[in-house]
Order: C-alpha cells, then structure tokens, then sequence
C-alpha cells in the first residue's frame, strides 16, 4: 500500500470499506473516513466496519465524489477503482479540497494514459508508482503530491522528447526507469495482442480503408510498446 504511515485516509468510492479496514488493522492509519455516492456498498461497508469492532476509528459518509468532504478530515486521499474520466471528474469538481491533501494514491482503471497527462497538465506530480496483476488483469497505481508544482518538464525532457514523454504517460515514469516486473509482463503480454491482430488483419487484407486505418493504429501501439520494452532492458 503506498499510503504514508500515519496519514489519515478519506477513501472516496469505498465500496464494502475493505480498503479502510486494511489500512487501520495493518496500523498503517489511525483513522479513516469511507465515503461513497451508492448507500447499498455504504451500509454494507459500515456492516463490516463494526463487525471489526472499528466503528470508532471509521467514519462512513453518503457523498457524491468529495461533495460531502470537509476540508482537514484527512491528509490521504484514495480513489480506486473507477474510470480514468469518473476519477478526473472527482478531483477537477473539487479542486480546492483535492489541493488540501497531502498525497492522493489513484488506481484508474481505464484511459489511463489520458488520466496521467491530465495530471501532468494539472500540475499535480507523481511520485511513485506500482503495478499489481490479478486473475490476468493489470491494475497501474500513482501515489500524487497535489502541490500545484510547475511539472510542464516532469520526465526532466525537452520539448523534443514528445515521444518518450507520451510514453511515460501511457505506462508510467517510475515502472519504466524501474525497470518493474509487472509492467514488463504486461507489454509482452501486449506486443502479443498487437502481433495477433496485425496478422489477422493482414490475412484479411488491407484494401478495405477501414481495415488499413485499423491497422496502420495497431501498428503504431506496437511500435510504442517495443520502445517501452527496449528502455526497460
């Protein structure tokens, strides 16, 4: 878990609360505050909460995003578990309390490379990252400093580099100079992907223009996730 230890969390889209409950049993928090915009996972997650017998510790809320957030709550903001767009939505529409937090640990689990240049442009900087693989899937994780801090050169490139920055958007600065594990099964596992559809489509040929569009997209991804294999060897 990338929370910092001793941070107080505010876990917005907290489902059955698992991830509260976690991270106050481990003594990672020593409150939290789980919050979500359906009363159905909410009435659930304060089920489990006094099941552990931490209902002292634990505050549950019915809030749309961070609507019902009061600003000094907590000093980790959590969000998980939800589209890249929903998760750009949260933070943009509450701005001022997102800028309250100390650290916000984020896991988009989709338009994830539009969800990072989004942050970049922002203003806001990732200071580390992780990847986990569950049942097959592949879950990026970003642990962010809202400081408004100037990051138009983040990735410590130029202009220049557009290419190599638009990768360190779509896989990650940290798990690509880290050289992580996990991200490199995941482009295997992708330069798999691209190499069977480039060859069905060819097999299919390419006069139809829709058919070459689709291909010449595909290509380009598969070049892009060679290069990200090649920085990380």
């Amino acid at each position: 878990m990338m929370v910092t230890e001793g941070n107080r969390v505010c876990d917005v889209g907290c489902d059955h609360g698992f991830v509260s409950i976690y991270l106050v049993e481990q003594g990672i928090s020593p409150r939290a505050l789980a919050m979500d915009v359906r009363s159905g996972p909410l009435s659930a997650a304060q089920e489990h909460i006094v099941q552990r017998g931490l209902e002292a510790v634990i505050a549950t809320r019915l809030s749309d995003g961070l609507h019902n957030y009061n600003i000094g709550e907590a000093d980790t903001l959590i969000c998980a578990g939800m589209g890249g767009g929903l998760m750009r939505k949260i933070l943009s529409e509450e701005k001022r309390k997102t800028e309250s937090f100390r650290e916000l640990i984020l896991q988009p689990q989709s338009e994830v490379e539009q969800f990072r240049a989004w942050l970049r442009e922002q203003g806001y900087r990732i200071t580390d990252e992780n990847m986990i693989e569950e049942d097959g899937k592949f879950y990026p994780m970003m642990k962010v400093s809202p400081d408004a801090a100037d990051v138009r050169h983040a990735y410590g490139i130029r202009e220049d580099g557009d290419k190599l920055c638009k990768l360190y958007d779509r896989y990650g600065f940290y798990l690509l100079t880290r050289r992580d594990a996990v991200l490199m099964a995941y482009l295997r596992r992708e330069e798999k992907i691209y190499g069977e559809i480039l060859a069905s489509l060819e097999e299919q040929g390419l006069r139809d223009e829709k058919r070459a569009l689709r291909h010449g997209e595909i290509s380009g991804l598969l070049e892009d996730c060679r290069l990200a294999c090649r920085l990380m060897t």
